[in-house]
């Protein structure tokens, strides 16, 4: 049987290798495509298509589940957000064509995974709103450590939820590496996961859609985790 092909939203940075010094280049940590194979899928990176932004079913008829994955900032004018000074080396094109692409693949009921930025982004396609810097409100940077350093804490996922269901628990330890958060809710959208420090439980670290067979988002990376089980049920919901 064909392995299920999963796409990931890819990012556009400048990066430096052989003879191309500074050049604009299409970047995935190789972690997702591991934890995609080891979960029994095909991975399939996805750089920013302005045409398939205008046709989205042009590329989602090609996979089986998407993953919206890490990186920049998505940009305030995709929310209607205001700028912050926090904000900083947004990619419109990208935000453009990952939002085409989560709205269609809702539509489609393809399933659906959103990590970090895909978790914000997936609350955008839905209508809803961010919060533009968690650390203003929280008092601390606890979830955005220094770069190159992952800050690590606890979640907590409502009992029977997706999240909890993909997690394989109601508790775990995680890796994350944002500053913008859910603020109001799209149309549709459960919380279903918030951070376990208790000076910090309101902030929202699990959303999912109860109406679609497989749409989630989780604010941490499970990619960073070989044992973690969240894109492997990705692979399985696919399949």
């Amino acid at each position: 049987m064909p392995r299920p092909v999963i796409g990931v939203c890819a990012a556009v940075e400048p990066a430096s290798y052989g003879v191309w010094v500074g050049e604009p280049t299409v970047l995935l940590p190789v972690s997702y495509a591991r934890s995609i194979q080891a979960g029994g899928g095909l991975a399939m990176m996805l750089p920013p298509d302005p045409a398939a932004a205008e046709r989205p079913d042009e590329l989602l008829d090609r996979l089986d589940a998407l993953i919206l994955g890490g990186g920049a900032d998505i940009d305030p004018s995709s929310h209607d957000g205001r700028p912050h000074p926090e904000i900083r080396d947004t990619d419109p094109e990208r935000d453009r064509f990952e939002i085409a692409l989560a709205t269609t693949a809702l539509e489609r009921d393809l399933p659906l995974l959103g990590i970090c930025r895909g978790m914000q982004l997936l609350n955008v396609a839905t209508g809803g709103a961010l919060e533009q810097h968690l650390p203003e409100r929280l008092g601390h940077e606890r979830h955005r450590q220094v770069p190159g350093s992952w800050g690590e804490h606890e979640v907590r996922l409502q009992a029977g939820s997706l999240a909890a269901r993909a997690a394989a628990g109601e508790r775990l330890a995680v890796k994350s590496h944002h500053h913008q958060g859910v603020a109001d809710l799209g149309d549709g959208v459960e919380v279903s996961g918030w951070s376990a420090d208790p000076d910090d439980e309101d902030t929202i670290e699990a959303i999912e859609l109860p109406d679609r067979s497989f749409a989630l988002g989780v604010l941490w990376h499970p990619e960073e985790d070989p044992g973690s089980r969240v894109i492997p049920a990705l692979v399985a919901a696919a399949g």
